[in-house]
């Protein structure tokens, strides 16, 4: 999309206006926030690690959901500027390298969700942009099966595409209920969707709610 394309999308768009109002970095923190209003992730005292957290609209979200006694650990190649109550790492997480630092740096106690809007810069070429996302989606789910708790949360952003059914059998292995979800704060024109799934609780943990077990696979 030409810049200025995208300068006059940007200008008619009413979530753009609305993270100026409401202090958001971005406006996908409307996309995490519609995703939590129907599904309930969020509540206070949890342990989320955000992955692809640059600028910050995610981890912001959170901050205002969770805190002052939970704890955020935010993860980005890019530079992230500071948010109250938010610990930021930069690392790569397209490599063992990157996923080693993070779990490290999160430690034994393992966290309440997962959520990563990761997504690769993108090269026109429909084959490799599959590719570099399915890499940075694969080491979220990696992440989770190590640091995710019994009956906690795993959001990835997805796209459309031939390699999402393969990703999604991926993700079951580590959260068997699973769901697609296409915020409304996602543009209608793109191939964008997020994938959200729970791990199973641990033995004799009643499971969060009713309506989590009786969501249908799609």
């Amino acid at each position: 999309m030409r810049s200025q394309d995208w300068l006059r999308r940007q200008a008619k768009d009413p979530f753009v206006r609305q993270a100026r109002q409401d202090g958001f970095r971005s406006r996908a923190a409307y996309k995490l926030a519609g995703i939590d209003q129907r599904c309930g992730l969020f509540r206070p005292g949890m342990q989320v690690l955000d992955l692809g957290a640059a600028p910050g609209g995610f981890s912001q979200y959170v901050a205002r959901r969770i805190l002052p006694t939970g704890r955020i650990w935010a993860v980005d190649l890019l530079p992230m500027a500071p948010i109250q109550g938010v610990a930021v790492l930069r690392a790569d997480l397209a490599t063992a390298e990157g996923l080693a630092a993070v779990t490290a740096w999160v430690g034994d106690g393992g966290v309440h969700a997962v959520i990563s809007d990761m997504a690769p810069d993108l090269s026109g070429d429909a084959a490799r942009d599959q590719a570099a996302w399915l890499a940075m989606a694969e080491g979220a789910v990696s992440l989770a099966s190590q640091l995710l708790l019994p009956g906690g949360v795993l959001l990835v952003k997805a796209f459309a595409g031939s390699e999402l059914k393969a990703f999604e059998s991926l993700m079951r292995a580590c959260c068997p209920t699973l769901q697609r979800i296409k915020p409304q704060a996602s543009r209608s024109e793109s191939r964008e969707l997020y994938l959200l799934g729970w791990r199973a609780p641990g033995p004799g943990a009643r499971n969060r709610n009713s309506q989590k077990q009786s969501m249908i696979n799609k």
